[in-house]
């Protein structure tokens, strides 16, 4: 791809996730191009629906939080430490929208693996947190990865909003946990 081509591109994405997170999924491709400063033709040469731009930012994000993810997991911290951690990262992307998009099929050659890699993280590092005491364990690593998801793939996710903060407090073995404002 061409360096004005993969520019253009990343103009697109970035208005979208600003107009999505502002305004949520409703925003108008011709308003994305036009925040972009592009042209719709040039919007929908790189992305020919909604959907497609949806998933590519989909994927953005869950690349992010994987990376992410894997770096929290190399540090010398606790494994509940690298959980909260990966919240507060969540918490600041746009991963409402992989929940939305998991009703149909997925186009986004990217969107599954990376689903499956970091729910396989996910999971190890909750089965860490759990043999470490700091994480209760009459639920599974699985459920302790779901109660995370609906934690951060929410629209107005935030690291340290009451929703968030509730969950991270019920998973924690401690009386109160504090969220990841610690």
């Amino acid at each position: 791809m061409r360096a004005d081509a993969r520019r253009n591109r990343a103009l697109i994405v970035d208005a979208a996730v600003d107009l999505f997170t502002a305004r949520g999924p409703e925003a108008s491709m011709e308003e994305i191009a036009q925040a972009a400063g592009l042209g719709v033709g040039t919007l929908y040469r790189h992305f020919p629906d909604r959907r497609a731009l949806l998933e590519e930012i989909a994927a953005g994000a869950l690349r992010t939080l994987l990376e992410a993810a894997r770096d929290h997991a190399a540090r010398p911290v606790s494994r509940w430490d690298a959980l909260r951690a990966c919240v507060r990262c969540g918490a600041d992307l746009p991963l409402a929208l992989t929940k939305s998009l998991s009703d149909g099929a997925e186009a986004h050659p990217e969107l599954g693996p990376l689903v499956r890699d970091l729910d396989a993280l996910l999971e190890d590092l909750a089965a860490g947190a759990q043999r470490e005491g700091a994480v209760r364990d009459d639920i599974t690593p699985r459920e302790v990865v779901g109660l995370l998801s609906v934690a951060v793939c929410r629209p107005g996710a935030r690291p340290d909003d009451a929703l968030t903060t509730v969950i991270l407090d019920g998973l924690s073995t401690r009386t109160v946990s504090r969220g990841v404002r610690t």
